[in-house]
C-alpha cells in the first residue's frame, strides 16, 4: 500500500489503470526484494574522527509509516534528508514492544529477561524523585515499584563515554526499569543540550522526541496544528475503517509531520554550529507504532522500528543496510564508535566501529510480560524471513484490557465492533480467547502475521530450527520472567527491601586521595565544592586518584544499578 501511495504522487493524472497496476506491481516487488535481502553495508571504509561527536535523536511509538520506508502518506523533508544523506536501516528490532523494557536494553546492552526488566514497568523513573508514602500509594494502585537489578559491574552506556572524556545529555526521559545510575549524564532534564558542553569537548546526546507517542493520539485529538483532515489514510487490514478510527490513524500520520519539524530543528543546530559533518546522527524510534494490535505486541508491528543514521561528510548516502539489529547491539555500536572495546557482559554486537563484529546476527529475539495489571509470558525468536511464538500463557487472550491504550477512539470502536460480532476475520483474531501455544509466520509472504503456519509440514525444518535457537536463548540468558513476578520479587527482595550501596571510603596516598565503594561493581560520583555550596545533579565519574584543591571540599556518593545510592559523604583532603 505505501509503495503504491508513493506511485500516485509522481505519476501523471492520465495514466491508464493497467499501467498503474503493472508499475504498483513491479515497484511492490522491488521493495519486498529490497526488504527480504539482509545484506549489510561493509563498514570497513568508514573514516570518523578519533572521538565523533553522536547524537540520538529518539521517536517515541512509531512503525515505518516514512516516504523512504514505501508510505507516502505524508512529507518528511528532515527524515527524507537523513535517508538521502545517510543510511536506511530495513531490519531494527526492540526486545520489547513497550519502552521502558526497551531503553533498559539500549542503556544495558543486555535482554530485559536476563536482567529481570521485562515487566513495564518495574520502577516509574518519576517514582523515585518523591518520598516513601508516594510510592507506597502507587505500589497499591497501580502495580509493583521495585527496580530491576544487573549483575554488579554493570553501568549504563553513556557513563563509559562520560570516562572516555565525552559531554553526555539526555533530553529528557530516563525510564529505564531503574534509577538512572547517579554517573550516567553530565545533563538530564527537558534544557539539557550538547550547547552547554565545554568548548570542543566531544558529546553524546539523546533527544526524545514526544509528539509521536500513544498519548499525543488522544490528548492532541483537538489540535488543529500540523493536522490535514484530507488525508487519504491507509488502514492496516486489523484496524476498523470507519471514521472514527481513520480520524485517529490521520492523528498519527499528523504527528509524524510535527515530529519531523522538531527533527530539522535539531538538524540546522548542528549545521549553524559547523557540528554536522563532525557528527554521527542516529533517528529510530523506541518500539512500535501507537495504534492498536502495534505497541505492546509482539507482531512486526510491535518491535520492528525504523532507523536512519547520518555520517559526516555523507559517507554511505542513499544506502540500505538489511541485516538483523537489535537494540541490545546500540551500546556496543556506540562504544566502538568512539572507540571503545564492548563490556563483556553485553549480549548485543557492534555493527560497525572499531571493535566492530564481522559476522552479522543470525536472529533477534524478543519478549512480552506484564503490562500494569495485564499478566501475559511471549518469547519470539526471529531470523530475516520466519518469526517464531511461543505464547507460555496460553490460556490468556490475544488481547489485553490496558487502560490507557483504551484512551483511543480507534481501539473503542473495535472493542465496539466487536461487542457487536461486527468485525472481520483479521479484525477478529486479536480478540481471540486463546492463544495458539506456538506460532509462526513467513514475515514476507505475511507481513501482518495473520496466517500461523505452526502445522505446515512443509515448514517443518524452519519450525524445529526457531524452536532450538529460542530455547538456547532463555537458557543462555536465564530469563527471569518465567516465574510469576511475585517468585521473582521474593528471589530480589522487593522495593521496601532494596539493599543501599554503601558509601565510599577515603584513601590518602600520598598527595592523592583514592575512593572506593564497599559495594561490588558501584560508580563512584564526586563533586568539589566550595564551603556552604550544596551540590549539584551532576556528578563527575571517579576513575583514578584526585589532588586536593585549596578552599574546596569534596563530596562524593556511590551507586550501583539496581540499589539505591549511597548516602552523600564528605572528605577532608586537606
Amino acid at each position: 500500500m505505501g509503495y503504491q501511495n508513493e506511485v500516485k504522487s509522481v505519476l501523471p493524472n492520465n495514466i491508464s489503470k493497467l499501467g498503474m497496476a503493472l508499475l504498483c506491481c513491479l515497484l511492490s516487488f522491488y521493495g519486498e526484494a529490497q526488504q527480504n535481502s539482509t545484506a549489510p553495508i561493509d563498514y570497513s571504509s568508514l573514516k570518523l574522527p578519533e572521538r565523533p561527536n553522536i547524537v540520538w535523536i529518539v521517536a517515541e511509538d512509531l512503525s515505518p509509516y516514512l516516504p523512504m520506508y514505501g508510505d507516502a502518506t505524508v512529507a518528511t523533508p528532515n527524515l527524507s534528508r537523513l535517508a538521502k544523506e545517510g543510511v536506511k536501516y530495513t531490519n531494527v528490532y526492540s526486545p520489547a514492544g513497550v519502552c521502558a523494557p526497551s531503553r533498559a536494553a539500549i542503556a544495558t546492552g543486555m535482554y530485559p529477561t536476563r536482567i529481570g526488566a521485562m515487566h513495564m514497568r518495574t520502577g516509574p523513573w518519576f517514582s523515585f524523585k518523591v518520598k516513601d508514602e508516594a510510592l507506597r500509594n502507587h505500589q497499591q494502585k497501580y502495580s509493583p515499584v521495585y527496580e530491576a537489578k544487573p549483575p554488579a559491574g554493570v553501568h549504563m552506556h553513556s557513563d563509559y563515554l562520560r570516562r572516555a572524556g565525552y559531554y553526555c545529555t539526555n533530553n529528557r526521559k530516563e525510564d529505564y526499569q531503574f534509577r538512572c545510575e547517579l554517573t550516567a549524564w553530565d545533563e538530564s532534564s527537558d534544557k539539557a543540550h550538547w550547547k552547554n558542553r565545554p568548548k570542543d569537548q566531544p558529546f553524546f546526546a539523546i533527544f526524545n522526541l514526544m509528539v509521536t507517542h500513544e498519548s499525543k493520539i488522544w490528548t492532541k485529538a483537538k489540535d488543529s496544528l500540523w493536522v490535514d483532515n484530507s488525508l487519504d489514510v491507509p488502514m492496516e487490514p486489523y484496524w476498523p475503517k470507519t471514521p472514527l478510527a481513520k480520524k485517529d490513524v490521520r492523528r498519527m500520520y499528523s504527528n509524524i509531520k510535527e515530529m519531523d519539524h522538531q527533527v530539522g530543528v535539531l538538524l540546522k543546530e548542528l549545521e549553524d554550529e559547523g557540528l554536522l559533518e563532525k557528527t554521527i546522527v542516529f533517528w529510530y524510534t523506541d518500539h512500535g507504532g501507537p495504534l492498536p494490535r502495534s505497541k505492546r505486541t509482539i507482531y512486526d508491528s510491535g518491535i520492528k522500528v525504523p532507523m536512519l543514521i547520518r555520517f559526516p561528510n555523507g559517507q554511505f548516502a542513499g544506502q540500505s543496510d538489511h541485516q538483523l539489529i537489535s537494540f541490545v547491539d546500540f551500546k556496543p555500536t556506540l562504544l566502538s564508535l568512539a572507540g571503545l572495546p564492548k563490556p563483556e557482559y553485553t549480549d548485543g554486537m557492534a555493527w560497525m566501529g572499531s571493535h566492530r563484529n564481522t559476522e552479522p546476527r543470525t536472529y533477534i529475539y524478543a519478549a512480552a510480560d506484564r503490562f500494569d495489571r495485564q499478566h501475559d509470558r511471549i518469547r519470539v525468536v526471529r531470523d530475516a524471513r520466519y518469526k517464531y511464538v511461543r505464547n507460555l500463557l496460553p490460556d490468556r487472550p490475544y488481547y489485553l484490557p490496558i487502560k490507557f491504550r483504551e484512551n483511543m477512539d480507534i481501539m473503542q470502536e473495535l472493542l465496539r465492533l466487536h461487542q457487536k460480532d461486527s468485525l472481520n476475520a483479521q479484525q477478529r483474531q486479536w480478540f481471540r480467547p486463546e492463544k495458539d501455544r506456538e506460532e509462526l509466520f513467513d514475515t514476507w509472504s505475511d507481513p501482518d502475521e495473520l496466517q500461523n503456519l505452526i502445522n505446515d509440514a512443509s515448514h517443518a525444518d524452519k519450525l524445529q530450527e526457531l524452536r532450538g535457537a529460542l530455547d538456547g536463548w532463555i537458557q543462555d540468558t536465564k530469563d527471569q520472567g518465567l516465574v510469576p513476578e511475585t517468585d521473582y520479587l521474593k528471589k530480589i527482595g522487593d522495593y521496601w527491601d532494596q539493599p543501599q550501596t554503601a558509601a565510599p571510603d577515603f584513601i590518602k596516598k600520598g598527595n592523592l586521595f583514592q575512593l572506593e565503594s564497599p559495594t561490588p561493581g558501584a560508580a563512584i560520583g564526586y563533586q568539589w565544592l566550595s564551603p556552604n555550596e550544596e551540590p549539584k545533579d551532576s556528578w563527575h565519574v571517579y576513575t583514578s586518584p584526585l589532588e586536593s584543591k585549596d578552599n574546596k571540599i569534596l563530596v562524593a556518593r556511590a551507586h550501583r544499578i539496581g540499589y539505591k545510592p549511597s548516602d552523600l559523604v564528605e572528605f577532608d583532603t586537606k
